[in-house]
């Protein structure tokens, strides 16, 4: 059995990461989409919200499951006795960091594969940077978002004022 593990900050997740979600548990025994607890950018929603949000996104996935976590990621896959980080690539800037990222991991854990997955290219220009700035100028993100993300952005921004630093 091959466990991945697809770890992010998913704050919030959208459809790219939903896309890359599917694509990696058609190809694995079995996903486990690991929330970052600690992201050293700034997030809207506390763990325990960006994990029940990834686990209404992807419940209809058999194989997955969401966690979270708070460590190296290839501590935590090797903790969760898994054999693959995926990762998710929507433009070519991306790719170097992903590319440094996975040296650096396979320096640190030669035995944990990464594998990089293009997202399909009608999401290639989402990032949850750009989903928050959008909802916080009350745009719309209905075709970026689940519609409970949406709602959970909604309800952040109309808390807060508006925007903030996102």
């Amino acid at each position: 059995m091959i466990r991945a593990v697809f770890p992010g900050a998913f704050d919030p997740v959208h459809f790219g990461h939903i896309d890359v979600a599917r694509r990696a548990a058609a190809i694995f025994d079995e996903l486990v989409v690991a929330v970052y607890e600690r992201p050293s950018k700034r997030v809207l929603f506390t763990v325990q919200e960006r994990v029940a949000m990834m686990e209404q996104a992807i419940a209809d996935i058999p194989n997955a499951w969401v966690g979270h976590y708070y460590c190296l990621t290839v501590d935590h896959a090797q903790a969760l006795d898994a054999q693959v980080i995926v990762r998710g690539l929507r433009v070519f800037s991306d790719f170097e960091f992903e590319f440094r990222m996975a040296l650096t991991n396979r320096r640190l854990t030669p035995e944990v594969e990464m594998v990089s997955l293009m997202t399909h290219e009608g999401h290639t220009f989402l990032s949850s940077s750009t989903v928050k700035e959008v909802a916080a100028l009350n745009g719309d993100i209905s075709s970026m978002v689940p519609p409970h993300v949406q709602e959970a952005l909604l309800a952040y921004f109309s808390r807060e004022g508006g925007l903030t630093e996102v």
